[in-house]
């Protein structure tokens, strides 16, 4: 991260640099923008246009953009240097990037229909102008400089946008305001006011040397502002690093024109919406798919085939990706592991928990809609498989097989419980913008998160600093690390992050906890009962190492009794009478601790208000005959003695005493006599603060191993927590594609309604019938030609009787079409005497399937008629051309002598015209001899007899 003195320098010197960027179709904007653009902007500016252009297209663009200005406008050369109050435009067939105020031209690496120019260069702007870049989406389609516009304001930059209802083509303008990154939406010839303003106030207060008494104003104003954000939006941004959180705040100052710090506390206070803004602002989340290609070649490779090993098939791999921002990484984290059980043909589920405290981060990856822009990143191979391109054409949705391994939810990495039992966390450039003492906080708990051997994936700026301990490392270079379990429990109470001795979670308690009694099969009595005759003794009791009672022999109450209170214990400790109760602790804590038989003699125990003097042995017992593993169990033995038997003894020993030559016996009995009581007391105090030193440790330690578990069940309410959310987002999907499908259902009832009446209103029978010839559907018209009902659905067409006359093969020809696939036609005439034109062709689906055939019945009884009488009107044509171009003379009468016809022939003959010959009577051109046996002839041609050829005459007109 460059530093804030750098960046002081580097503000002082240069200038902004305004990156522009729209499609072919961009002219307009161009001209309305710099059109109201002066040559002597304050303070000077430089213009870099980047437009979509085709690598064979000449660019006239520096021409046209000459009109619209005063300031100079060149057409990048390679390596030329970015001067004040000048416009450069990218030449056809090429990428540009800005280094050191330097123009680059490359060769394009991308195919021209998948390049996306204003992305590059705006991503290079941003690394090279840091806050000073700005960035300007004008009119296009697709989504180009989305990905740049992030890139800008990850490093303090500003960004204006067209507004989407002024642009000829809104795709790339509103693709760049979904970001929510969008500073303003203006139309192009509102933009140069707006500009001119931004960068007066830019360079008037980025970075501005403050004096020592206004750093401590400011400390404080952020401390405010910090107080106002986490009361909103419920996050602490205290402990991230304060130069990154002044920067954000520097820019929205200017963004609203505010000079002084204390002024914008004013203006939060007032306008809650510019909380949020700056909320977002100090999430800007720069990510991209398969981010440093190389590190994640490392874990395709290394890193994910030992996630699996070990574990048997079908358990869960458990990953977090914490600080997701949209999504990318943790689907790209995702399409490795599915790859990975493609590969290996192993059956795993895999869950990869993404979380991020941006909603309309997570929203965005939760949606799992990118745009084209991703192909710069993700192989085509990887686009094909994991991702479909939506109906806009401009954006790819992730496949559902991976958007269902990943589950997206809202959480605090700084206070809300982690995830745990995990075998990769992934959490890149997230810590770099915290500070020391929080990075301290985040390493001990991805170390609690992971599960032993498990994995952790940071930033190529981020390391693991003082806690090597904690892990180890795989691979510097991509920051892969390995979580150590073997470090001792100084370090890892030291490392807790919840202050707890991290060795409390998921451990069994610890071996000082209190072994369990003897089984219950153990035969206790006996083992009582032996030891007993082995130290003849009226009163006794068998308990374990901390003086639980097992067994009780004899009258015991002189000794022993039940505490005061609500109590169920029968710890022998706790229930001795006095004088027994500290003499019976230290010869049981001597007995433990030697396995020897000790004893105690002349003790006084106060009974109902008088002393009982009695001898206390305790005996080791050995319950188990395993000379490997021995269990002990201790006898208490308490033998009452006689007062006299007890003051003989105390007489002897001070005879013994007087007897000796030492002086003063009786005051060295005496002080003998103290300083063995002395001894037995501070062995008692020794005992017992060991005793609660013990009882303090197995407190403590339950109470860390409580707090241990809390910590878990809140790490389990979370998880279930996402898991509600999950189901929540699940069921809303499912309410969806519901909604979806009643429309569909709807729209297909509309469809088959509009269907049954189209061929309902065409009047044309139709059959459908399947591969076994049994009927699927049928119109009305069809029951009239083949006798059909509604119960006939399903019966084979073969046992249905038609109303078809001479027509017998309906069901070889259906076949022949279903094994040849060529249709057939076929008149057919029915019982009731229509013919119909039936028509057999296959059915087929959208998908070119074969499913059965359809038959159609288009009545053409009237075009049958008017074929016959055209059949006939044809032979009397024909027969008309025969008569015409004969040689011999014919002529056509009736019966009454009127002549019909006259062709040419006749003509010749007879001297008549046509025209004379049809104004004659037939009786006038017989001779009048002749006359009555022509009439005879007549007669009988009336009366449909078969003239025999004969001969006669006729009068001609010469």
């Amino acid at each position: 991260m460059t530093s804030q003195k750098n960046k002081k320098t580097i503000v002082n010197t240069h200038f902004p640099i305004v990156g522009i960027g729209a499609s072919a179709g961009g002219l307009a904007a161009f001209e309305a923008f710099f059109s109201g653009m002066p040559i002597d902007t304050t303070p000077n500016m430089a213009f870099v246009l980047v437009q979509h252009l085709a690598p064979e297209h000449t660019s006239i663009l520096a021409d046209l953009i000459q009109k619209y200005t005063p300031m100079h406008v060149f057409e990048v050369k390679d390596g030329i240097t970015v001067q004040p109050n000048c416009v450069y435009i990218i030449p056809p067939g090429v990428d540009m990037a800005l280094l050191n105020g330097t123009l680059q031209l490359l060769e394009p690496s991308q195919p021209h229909g998948r390049r996306l120019p204003i992305d590059f260069f705006f991503r290079s702007l941003a690394q090279d102008q840091h806050e000073r870049a700005i960035g300007i989406i004008l009119t296009g389609t697709g989504s180009d400089g989305t990905q740049g516009i992030r890139a800008i304001k990850k490093e303090g930059g500003m960004v204006i946008v067209q507004d989407p209802t002024s642009a000829e083509y809104d795709g790339m303008p509103r693709s760049a305001v979904a970001t929510g990154l969008v500073d303003y939406e203006l139309s192009p010839s509102e933009m140069s006011t707006q500009l001119i303003a931004y960068a007066t106030h830019a360079l008037g207060n980025f970075h501005s040397s403050l004096p020592p008494e206004k750093k401590k104003e400011r400390e404080s104003s952020l401390k405010k502002i910090f107080i106002l954000l986490r009361s909103q939006t419920g996050h602490d941004f205290s402990q991230y690093k304060p130069s990154t959180i002044y920067r954000r705040v520097e820019r929205r100052m200017v963004v609203h024109k505010i000079e002084m710090i204390d002024q914008y506390v004013k203006y939060l206070q007032q306008i809650p919406d510019e909380i949020e803004a700056l909320f977002r602002d100090l999430l800007i989340g720069v990510t991209k798919f398969f981010r440093d290609p190389e590190a994640f070649m490392m874990l395709k490779e290394t890193i994910i085939p030992k996630l699996f090993k070990g574990k048997p098939a079908g358990s869960t791999i458990r990953i977090w990706s914490s600080g997701c921002s949209t999504g990318e990484e943790a689907y790209s984290i995702a399409i490795l592991m599915y790859e990975h059980l493609e590969e290996t043909k192993q059956r795993y589920a895999v869950q990869v928990f993404a979380t991020d405290i941006d909603a309309n981060a997570i929203a965005t990856a939760r949606a799992g809609i990118y745009p084209a822009s991703i192909a710069t990143y993700v192989s085509e191979e990887r686009l094909a498989r994991f991702f479909t391109v939506e109906a806009n054409g401009s954006t790819y949705r992730i496949h559902k097989n991976i958007r269902n391994m990943v589950i997206f939810s809202e959480h605090d990495l700084i206070k809300d419980p982690p995830f745990s039992k995990l075998d990769f966390i992934i959490c890149r450039n997230l810590m770099i913008y915290m500070n020391a003492e929080l990075q301290k906080r985040l390493i001990p708990l991805f170390h609690y998160a992971l599960n032993p051997n498990g994995t952790l994936f940071l930033g190529s700026s981020e390391s693991i600093g003082e806690f090597s301990d904690l892990f180890s490392t795989l691979d510097l270079k991509s920051k892969l690390y390995r979580r150590n379990d073997h470090i001792s429990n100084s370090n890892r109470k030291a490392h807790n992050p919840f202050s707890l001795p991290i060795n409390t979670m998921h451990t069994t308690p610890p071996d000082g906890n209190i072994k369990s009694a003897v089984p219950v099969k153990l035969p206790l009595r006996e083992l009582t009962e032996q030891a007993l005759l082995q130290q003849i003794a009226p009163s006794g009791a068998l308990i374990n190492e901390v003086g639980d009672i097992l067994y009780l022999h004899g009258r015991t109450g002189m000794y022993l009794e039940l505490p005061s209170g609500e109590s169920s214990t029968n710890n022998i400790l706790l229930m001795a009478r006095e004088g027994l109760r500290r003499d019976l602790t230290i010869a049981l804590h001597n007995a433990v601790s030697t396995k020897e038989i000790v004893r105690s003699l002349g003790l006084k125990i106060q009974t109902n208000g008088h002393f009982t003097i009695v001898n206390l042995t305790i005996r080791p017992v050995v319950t188990g005959s395993s000379t490997i593993v021995q269990e002990y169990l201790y006898l208490v033995i308490l033998e009452e003695v006689s007062l006299l038997d007890s003051e003989q003894a105390k007489q002897g020993a001070l005879r013994a005493i007087a007897e000796s030559d030492t002086p003063d016996a009786n005051a060295h009995l005496y002080i003998a006599a103290l300083k063995q009581e002395l001894l037995s007391k501070e062995e008692y105090i020794k005992i017992a603060k060991e005793k609660m030193e013990s009882a303090n440790k197995k407190l403590k330690s339950s109470n860390e191993q409580m707090q241990a578990v809390n910590e878990e069940l809140q790490s389990t309410n979370e998880e279930l927590e996402t898991s509600k959310e999950e189901l929540q987002s699940t069921n809303e999907e499912l309410s969806t594609v519901n909604t979806e499908l009643q429309t569909k259902v709807a729209d297909l009832s509309q469809a088959n309604n509009d269907m049954n009446n189209l061929l309902a209103g065409t009047g044309v029978g139709t059959v459908f019938v399947d591969h076994q010839l049994r009927i699927l559907r049928f119109t009305p018209e069809a029951r009239a030609i083949i006798n059909l009902i509604p119960g006939d659905e399903g019966r084979s067409v073969a046992h249905l009787v038609s109303n078809l006359v001479g027509y017998n093969h309906m069901v070889s020809d259906v076949q022949a079409v279903l094994d040849t696939l060529v249709p057939k036609e076929v008149d057919v005439q029915t019982t009731a005497g229509k013919w119909y034109a039936m028509h057999i062709f296959p059915y087929r689906t959208l998908d070119n399937v074969i499913e059965g055939a359809v038959l159609t019945f288009v009545d053409i009884t009237e075009i049958s008629q008017t074929r016959e009488e055209l059949k006939k009107a044809n032979e009397g044509l024909r027969l008309a051309v025969v008569v015409r171009d004969a040689h011999d003379a014919i002529t056509v009468q009736d019966l009454n002598g009127r002549i019909l016809a006259w062709n040419p022939g006749a003509v010749r003959m007879y001297g008549w015209s046509e025209t004379e010959a049809l104004a004659i009577n037939t009786r006038e051109r017989i001779p009048q001899e002749l006359r009555e046996e022509a009439l005879k002839k007549v007669h009988q041609l009336s009366l449909a007899e078969v003239l025999e050829p004969y001969r006669t005459q006729r009068i001609t007109k010469n």
